[in-house]
């Protein structure tokens, strides 16, 4: 189970690139493989917003300069809990990428992310990032690694019929 369910994820933008961080380094890592945004779990007393920039600069080194709230994202997955996700994209940052005791840092192209080891929900939310959609909220559901369930601000997407959008 997760210590606190708070959370935040970034996706730093910089010349159509995301940083992103593969997850190799950490034992017991429920991300373990997969390449993600910067973040982690709020501290007691901090705001989105305050773990946001702290969590970016532990991670990165870099200090947000200009970031925007793009939607929460909730997860439940069986022997993990649930965990509620403030998620955000930064265009703007003062700073040097630093190595990350987590993984490893690389921009990636925003046009290859796709081809990442991605987790099956990410790649919805991220595609909702790139089409620059309005704040929203999503659940996902996952038994083991399996997205076993999708729910777009409220209303169930249909995982059988493809409803969901491809990254």
């Amino acid at each position: 189970m997760i210590r606190n369910p708070l959370t935040t994820l970034c996706y730093i933008e910089k010349d159509d690139s995301y940083l992103m961080l593969h997850r190799v380094s950490k034992k017991n890592d429920v991300n373990r493989g997969k390449w993600i945004g910067v973040g982690g779990h709020l501290e007691e007393g901090e705001s989105p917003e305050e773990c946001l920039l702290r969590e970016a600069y532990e991670e990165t080194g870099l200090t947000l300069t200009s970031w925007r709230y793009r939607g929460i994202v909730t997860f439940s997955q069986e022997n993990y809990g649930t965990e509620y996700m403030f998620l955000f994209t930064a265009d703007g940052f003062e700073g040097t990428v630093r190595e990350c005791d987590e993984g490893i840092l690389k921009w990636i192209p925003k046009k290859e992310i796709g081809n990442l080891n991605l987790w099956e929900g990410d790649r919805i939310f991220l595609k909702y990032l790139l089409e620059e959609r309005p704040p929203f909220s999503m659940k996902l559901v996952y038994q083991g690694d399996e997205l076993i369930q999708v729910m777009i601000d409220g209303r169930p997407a249909d995982l059988e019929k493809g409803l969901l959008p491809e990254l």
